[in-house]
């Protein structure tokens, strides 16, 4: 049976038309398809790859949603896989809206709704945080959650001098806690439906645990969900709209250091989860271009986390350059070089290739940003400024540097130290994305 034989024998609505795979969600399948005379979307995890948990507890998390106030797709159904799917999945109502951020942020469609939404989407995350968890029986607490970001961190055992400052800094001048409440865990751009008129929908709970409320208000205000607009929250708000719109449903505002503190743990945070969806690809759990790619962007993360706490500025990008293969090639290299040949590629992802669906138009994005990284990497020697900033400090290489930070030896508020660290993000970013920087407002 194929997979829409299987959604019509599960949902009883009649056959299944229309089922197409969708661009969004890195961590699960979404296709929308038409059953019953409605529009619908199934999320499922992917085949081989189950999180039966995950799943109990995004659907508890929409039905308690749902009954706060909260804008939520409908739950139509949903399992374990047992039942034909294959794999834990939910099926819930489409909902008219649109997730993607540049549409959002610079389409004229789109004004009304961004006057507003900053001041919306606090009274929501304050309807959401005021949910009982005892609605939601499968939610996990993280106990600390910075220790539980530091332990994963480690896991990968590799070498971050600016992880290794800036959380030595968060803990350094970490808040009182707040309390416990349900927190959505990835409330941003890309799991919010936006019409024109305003908010429609929030969606992808999987992330949602027992934490901190202001976890969510410091995660919406990250850099990486401006997407090179200049408001903090989300491309489109101020800080102090999203707090006054929280306060109006939660009777008190919340304290904008302390959500200052949560934005600079997001940032970590963000670079962290990069790693991870990485790791499902190189441990070998699941094989995704997509998930390698997002790899790579953790230095970006990294440095909004500099920029947040004011450790980069734009005197320390004077100089900062992409480097660039040699406009000759050596007269003894194979021909086409490595060069031209990734050049001749991202061409035809560039210009030639017209793919069917929007999967496919977005996979073709992201092998284009891995070809990108790759001859930027083939083309970058040493970078001069990081040698010398780590020379002056003693460390032969990153992994001193980490290791003198994690250790106490080296103090992130020496400004030499912070030039190393600083040093050693730019020249990663040079690599991985060198217009990042730029995108700053």
């Amino acid at each position: 049976m194929t997979l829409a034989d299987d959604l019509a024998e599960v949902l009883g609505a009649g056959p299944v038309t229309d089922l197409r795979r969708l661009s969004a969600g890195a961590s699960r399948e979404t296709w929308g398809f038409t059953a019953g005379g409605r529009e619908l979307v199934l999320r499922r995890d992917p085949p081989g790859v189950p999180r039966p948990v995950e799943m109990v507890r995004e659907a508890e998390c929409l039905r308690a949603a749902a009954r706060a106030g909260v804008p939520v797709p409908e739950l139509v159904a949903t399992g374990d896989g047992s039942d034909g799917i294959g794999t834990p999945y939910l099926v819930v109502g489409w909902v008219a809206g649109e997730s993607l951020p540049p549409r959002i942020l610079r389409d004229e469609r789109w004004a009304p709704a961004r006057a507003g939404l900053a001041r919306e989407l606090g009274r929501v995350l304050a309807r959401i945080h005021a949910v009982d968890p005892a609605e939601v029986p499968s939610l996990a607490t993280v106990s600390d959650p910075l220790v539980a970001l530091q332990e994963e961190h480690d896991g990968y055992g590799e070498a971050r001098p600016a992880v290794e400052a800036v959380l030595r800094w968060l803990a350094a001048h970490r808040p009182e806690p707040r309390g416990r409440a349900l927190v959505h865990g990835d409330f941003r751009h890309g799991n919010l439906l936006i019409a024109p008129d305003g908010l429609t929908a929030v969606l992808d709970w999987e992330l949602a645990h027992l934490g901190d409320p202001l976890e969510d208000l410091g995660w919406v205000c990250v850099r990486a969900w401006r997407f090179g607009a200049a408001p903090v929250v989300g491309g489109f708000g101020t800080r102090e709209d999203l707090l006054a719109g929280y306060a109006e449903v939660a009777g008190e505002a919340p304290d904008p250091d302390v959500v200052r503190w949560w934005e600079i743990f997001g940032c970590v945070h963000w670079a962290v989860i990069c790693r991870m969806q990485a790791q499902r690809h190189l441990g070998g759990s699941e094989q995704s271009m997509e998930m390698a790619v997002l790899g790579r962007r953790a230095v970006e993360a990294e440095y909004d986390a500099l920029l947040a706490l004011g450790w980069v500025d734009d005197e320390d990008l004077e100089g900062f350059a992409t480097p660039t293969p040699a406009e000759t090639p050596d007269p003894a290299a194979e021909r086409p070089t490595v060069d031209e040949l990734l050049e001749a590629v991202t061409g035809f992802l560039t210009d030639e290739l017209v793919p069917g669906d929007d999967r496919s138009r977005y996979l073709a994005r992201v092998a284009r940003t891995a070809l990108g990284t790759v001859r930027r990497e083939l083309a970058a020697g040493p970078d001069a400024r990081h040698t010398r900033a780590l020379a002056a400090l003693g460390c032969d290489d990153d992994a001193a540097l980490a290791a003198a930070l994690r250790g106490g030896a080296l103090d992130p508020d020496r400004p030499e130290v912070r030039a190393a660290v600083r040093s050693g993000t730019l020249a990663r970013l040079a690599v991985a994305n060198p217009r990042y920087p730029f995108t700053r407002p």
